[in-house]
């Protein structure tokens, strides 16, 4: 049986390395680079880059290619959409693509009386939302929490908890936004009090911190992705839920990168008992084409006046139908399932390796959402930024494109399209296996690059 991964050339590849001088005089720098490999195309969890190199992405498209690369089914119905109409605004001219997945994600989400208002990035649904809630409460303030990523855009950047690289140098940030703790039970003193505490803490910030009255949402992470893959106690989501029903606060999920299946159920809320008043999502609805949703009650998304809410491009057609084909292939393929599987295969290969590497900290996640948070020490988990840029630089070298997430830089989080097989896989965890061991003897590289975020 063949393998996945064929290097050729080596990471860069002649052609790439042409490609990226060119980048670096035409493309301004921030906008730098995690795997040294110009893409030429992908199909399922395999990209092949210009130079005929491939290699395995556990990064998917950090987090958009839930259903692989060209999936024929989103090809397909992309391909078909753009020789009817690419584009039109809703708002003028509306199209029933649009009109159909709204109704299905009414569904998904089990909202009752829901309706959807359809956007371009996660970012833009997250700052949506938070309009959507400030209209139907007439209060202007908005709770966010440590250790939360929201996008890069004036109001979802003040959301962000992390300062480097995601806000250094970018304020004044915008107004009334107040951070309060998230209950993180690999970091909290007492793992077994972390919600109790945690929500003591919160229920004490509405006497010391903000007037409860002023607040129109709390924007939250079901699982906290470039926090770190966090998953908190369900205690803390039902207890959030229920300090916020009792000052009538509206409770914001942002489902940007857990929602769609990635956990094996259509929303990571559902896993805790957990119900938003609004639901964020973006990154795998459509397969990597620009379109997000906020899904809530009729009365709050009915709030905003007449042309309120909007937008050139929202819910552009081809993104619509990308994203029905997107949730026809879960439904048809059983990918909720799928996730459970990978996330098992995923879960043990780290625990077999944890005998064998101390720096392994923390297993973390549900489904096939998991993170491994590495640390010099595992009393003290002080954090092991310098292990993980050598793990990653090591699977990259070897064909397997891995990412890094958390408030310390010190976390691998896995992201990998659920249409990957059983060969593929075993070999993408067979690489990885080596890549940690021999991380252990690597000198310290400084860390991973800047590349855990994205514009939500």
């Amino acid at each position: 049986m063949g393998t996945a991964i064929n290097l050729v050339t080596g990471l860069p590849g002649p052609r790439s390395k042409e490609i990226l001088a060119r980048k670096a005089k035409v493309v301004c720098d921030p906008l730098d680079i995690h795997v040294p490999a110009v893409i030429d195309h992908g199909v399922g969890a395999v990209v092949t880059d210009v130079d005929g190199n491939t290699l395995i992405d556990f990064s998917g498209g950090l987090g958009c290619q839930l259903v692989g690369y060209s999936h024929p089914k989103v090809v397909e119905a992309v391909q078909r959409q753009a020789a009817m109409v690419s584009h039109t605004d809703f708002s003028v001219i509306p199209y029933e693509v649009y009109v159909r997945l709204a109704e299905r994600l009414v569904e998904l989400t089990g909202i009752g009386d829901g309706k959807v208002a359809l956007f371009n990035a996660g970012a833009e649904a997250v700052e949506n939302a938070v309009k959507f809630a400030r209209a139907a409460t007439g209060r202007p303030a908005v709770l966010c929490f440590e250790g939360g990523f929201h996008g890069r855009t004036l109001l979802t950047m003040s959301l962000t908890s992390r300062h480097h690289p995601y806000k250094h140098g970018f304020g004044p940030f915008a107004p009334e936004v107040y951070r309060l703790p998230y209950a993180d039970p690999y970091r909290s003193p007492d793992p077994a009090r972390a919600a109790a505490d945690t929500l003591r803490a919160i229920d004490r910030a509405f006497t010391t911190v903000v007037d409860p009255s002023s607040v129109a949402c709390a924007v939250v992470e079901p699982i906290q992705g470039e926090g770190g893959f966090v998953v908190p106690p369900a205690e803390f989501l039902q207890g959030l839920k229920r300090l916020c029903e009792r000052h009538r606060i509206l409770v914001v999920a942002d489902e940007v990168q857990t929602g769609v299946g990635r956990t094996g159920r259509f929303l990571a809320s559902d896993h805790f008992g957990f119900e938003p008043d609004i639901v964020v999502l973006a990154k795998a609805l459509a397969a990597g084409y620009p379109l997000s949703a906020v899904v809530a009650r009729s009365e709050i998304m009915d709030a905003p006046g007449p042309s309120a809410i909007g937008g050139t491009y929202v819910g552009n057609p081809v993104a619509c139908s990308a994203a029905l084909a997107v949730l026809d292939v879960i439904d048809q393929e059983g990918l909720l399932e799928r996730s459970q599987q990978i996330g098992k295969a995923v879960r043990a290969r780290w625990e077999q390796l944890e005998g064998d590497v101390d720096e392994v900290g923390d297993i973390r996640g549900i489904g096939a959402m998991i993170g491994v948070e590495f640390v010099t020490d595992r009393g003290t988990k002080e954090p092991n930024e310098a292990y993980l840029g050598a793990l990653i630089s090591g699977t990259i070298q070897r064909g397997l494109v891995t990412v890094p997430c958390g408030i310390y830089h010190n976390v691998l989080r896995h992201l990998i399209p659920l249409v990957i097989t059983d060969q593929p896989l075993d070999e993408a965890l067979d690489v990885l296996t080596e890549a940690a061991l021999a991380a252990r003897g690597a000198p310290a590289v400084g860390g991973p690059s800047g590349h855990e975020g994205d514009g939500e």
